[in-house]
């Protein structure tokens, strides 16, 4: 597993190498945003760990240009702990948000969650008339052509399909997608499932709100 550790602190960056070098990660260094851009271009990552206040570009942009290069999970590590910015980054589609200061062992668990939840899957296709999702990918197809969906709107998708028919809580869904308890509004899901559903178009009603418990994906064998 090959990480980038984005961020303008030397030593944080060096703390996060020490530990990911103990797990027997490999690791690359950006000191800013658009270093971080570079390197994507060049090299292949499998997660991530972003600072947000850098300097020359901050990390919310370098995060919306790196997604528009390649789907690279992501975990935000900021001093940033207001929930409005939590909110934002699982708005744009990171997977997860871990506030300065922060414990490594933690970050690593953290780390060790996003992989697992990025890498595992029950089948490599799923199909539904027009509808096609690629695990195997992290892809999604609707008539043949494919839909954009950030990380976090295509693991939720993809539980939802796990679990079909099946009505889930919103405490459920925060749980499992994003992989730990979430302290906050669970507003969030409300909003994820929105633009969720505007991305799958004609499928969008195959996600049904169940009153007084959360949702469900309805899909007829």
């Amino acid at each position: 597993m090959k990480v980038l550790i984005v961020d303008d602190e030397e030593l944080i960056r060096n703390i996060i190498k020490e530990y990911c070098n103990s797990e027997g990660y490999s690791t690359d260094e950006a000191e800013n945003g658009l270093v971080a851009i570079e390197k994507v271009k060049d090299n292949e990552y499998d997660i991530i760990i972003l600072d947000l206040m850098m300097p020359k570009l901050d990390g919310y942009s370098a995060y919306s240009e790196i997604k528009a290069l390649k789907n690279i999970p992501t975990i935000i590590l900021s001093a940033r702990s207001e929930e409005a910015d939590k909110l934002l980054g699982f708005n744009l589609g990171v997977d997860d948000y871990l506030t300065k200061p922060f414990s490594p062992k933690e970050l690593m668990a953290r780390i060790k969650a996003v992989l697992k939840r990025n890498s595992s899957n029950c089948n490599d296709v799923f199909k539904y008339e027009d509808l096609l999702i690629d695990n195997k990918g992290h892809s999604v197809f609707i008539d043949d052509e494919e839909v954009s969906l950030t990380p976090k709107e295509y693991n939720l998708l993809l539980y939802l399909v796990e679990n079909k028919n099946i009505a889930l809580s919103r405490e459920q869904l925060l749980n499992k997608v994003w992989g730990y308890d979430f302290y906050g509004d669970d507003r969030t899901i409300d909003t994820h499932i929105k633009m969720l559903r505007n991305n799958l178009g004609k499928y969008r009603d195959l996600i049904k709100t169940v009153h007084g418990v959360g949702y469900k994906i309805e899909i007829k064998d």
